[in-house]
């Protein structure tokens, strides 16, 4: 009779501790210019650094799901947000100067301060994993502040729409950044290469074949998600 009791009890130890702790909340956070901000909030069970996820244009925070459960296995807390007329995010209305894309910074901005209103998060330890719109974004948000300790860019591009990278890499310094491109994405390889020469950090190149553009890459080459969250271990642990 005791022996089923037994089995269960050996499984339940077979379960991973950081896997079995991982929570996963919805989360809502006003910008300062009023909209509100849906995101997925990923979390180990213990106070550890966190990564902003961001997607790229016309997707949504599901692109990040796998990367942001991946992450909170590790120990890293995640949270993947809706950009301003995204997903469950508010639409704003048009601007009375600049862009859209340009007030999504401030979408950046919001979820940088909504984690710091977080017990669960370290302070002063953010790292920002972005792809195309998404990593031109994160380069952008991570120039003025240095909390955020290391970048994750899928990608990137030099000038998208207006949010131009060179100047602000420069800006971003000392710190690493991993910049990820596939081979046949024209455009992502020629930023890729100009901008790992911008500003005196690590700059690791991943060039992947045939995997598309963006979070594309996370579906068609899931190997991927492993190498991000080894490369925010080395860099925010």
């Amino acid at each position: 009779m005791k022996q089923p009791f037994l089995v269960c009890l050996l499984v339940l130890l077979a379960i991973a501790p950081g896997e079995a702790a991982v929570q996963q909340q919805n989360v809502t956070f006003k910008t300062q210019d009023g909209l509100s901000i849906a995101g997925t909030l990923y979390l180990p069970g213990r106070t550890a650094p966190a990564v902003i996820l961001l997607h790229m244009q016309t997707r949504s925070r599901e692109d990040w799901q796998v990367l942001g459960q991946r992450l909170a296995e590790a120990g890293i807390v995640a949270l993947a947000i809706d950009l301003r007329g995204h997903g469950a995010s508010d639409h704003a209305p048009p601007p009375a100067s600049g862009s859209e894309l340009g007030s999504m910074q401030l979408d950046v901005k919001a979820a940088r301060a909504y984690l710091a209103t977080r017990s669960e998060v370290v302070g002063g330890r953010v790292g920002l994993g972005g792809a195309s719109i998404g990593a031109n974004l994160a380069v952008l948000a991570s120039a003025g502040d240095p909390s955020v300790r290391t970048l994750a860019l899928l990608s990137v591009g030099l000038d998208y729409r207006g949010l131009r990278t060179e100047a602000a890499l420069n800006r971003y310094g000392a710190r690493p950044a991993l910049l990820v491109a596939s081979q046949e994405d024209n455009y992502a390889m020629i930023s890729m290469r100009r901008l790992s020469g911008q500003g005196t950090g690590t700059r690791e190149q991943l060039v992947l074949n045939g995997a598309g553009h963006g979070t594309v890459m996370l579906s068609r080459q899931p190997d991927i998600v492993a190498t991000l969250v080894d490369w925010f271990r080395r860099t925010l642990l």
